[in-house]
């Protein structure tokens, strides 16, 4: 018998149950199957700490969830004009190790880490062997100057955190991934919460049982993220 068959299977409570700011349940397990059946749901895990005690796992669904239309994202001249110089380049899952443990490095020296904990990283790392997470990276010759990684199911993803370490290598990641999502025919990009970043670039807010539709629908379409980027629409998203 394997750990998998030892393990208890996902348990949610209703989305409606969910606190004001979105927290569903306090628990369960930080397992690949786990996060997939929640995302299923529209529910994804965010570890917290509560004051000074331990940390603790916790699921959320938050109503209003923030979404970005792949028709509707926002590139500024100024991203647009640097995008086109050919000194960045774009690929995707070259190095999601990488990504996400830039993704969960501390943004300040004020700030001493993310809600990206060992765990989180070795359960998403599990999700990328089996397909399930990818990222985009942006380099700088051989650098790697920014980068965003998410969750694929069918075709919906979820973006999960972005980081840069250069002049909007966040924002170029996020271009790249809108322009791959359309080129594979994505139909939901979820961004969780409706951060001044993710507005300026287009984000918008919907309703909770809006959202689940539109998930139910995306996950159940017949695609899949694909192996290599494909920037086919960037040319349009720059000229726009």
């Amino acid at each position: 018998m394997s750990n998998h068959d030892l393990e208890p299977r996902p348990s949610f409570p209703p989305l409606h149950w969910a606190t004001e700011e979105g927290i569903l349940m306090v628990g369960g397990l930080l397992t690949a199957r786990w996060v997939l059946a929640a995302y299923r749901r529209g529910i994804f895990p965010w570890p917290m700490r509560m004051g000074d005690q331990a940390e603790v796992l916790a699921w959320f669904s938050p109503d209003p969830r923030a979404v970005l239309e792949l028709d509707q994202l926002v590139v500024s001249r100024r991203l647009a004009r640097r995008m086109r110089t050919g000194r960045y380049r774009m690929t995707c899952d070259t190095d999601f190790g990488g990504v996400i443990r830039a993704c969960a490095a501390p943004r300040d020296e004020d700030e001493p880490g993310t809600w990206i904990t060992p765990d989180m990283i070795r359960v998403y790392s599990q999700l990328h062997q089996l397909g399930h997470t990818h990222s985009i990276e942006v380099w700088e010759n051989e650098t790697l100057v920014g980068g965003l990684y998410g969750v694929s199911i069918g075709g919906f993803f979820a973006g999960e955190s972005m980081f840069h370490r250069c002049l909007d290598g966040s924002k170029m990641a996020m271009v790249a991934l809108v322009a791959h999502l359309r080129a594979r025919r994505f139909s939901l990009l979820d961004v969780q919460q409706a951060t001044d970043h993710a507005v300026r670039m287009g984000a918008t807010s919907i309703r909770r049982p809006q959202f689940v539709e539109r998930l139910k629908t995306a996950v159940a379409q017949d695609t899949t993220f694909g192996t290599h980027l494909d920037l086919s629409e960037l040319p349009r998203l720059l000229t726009r």
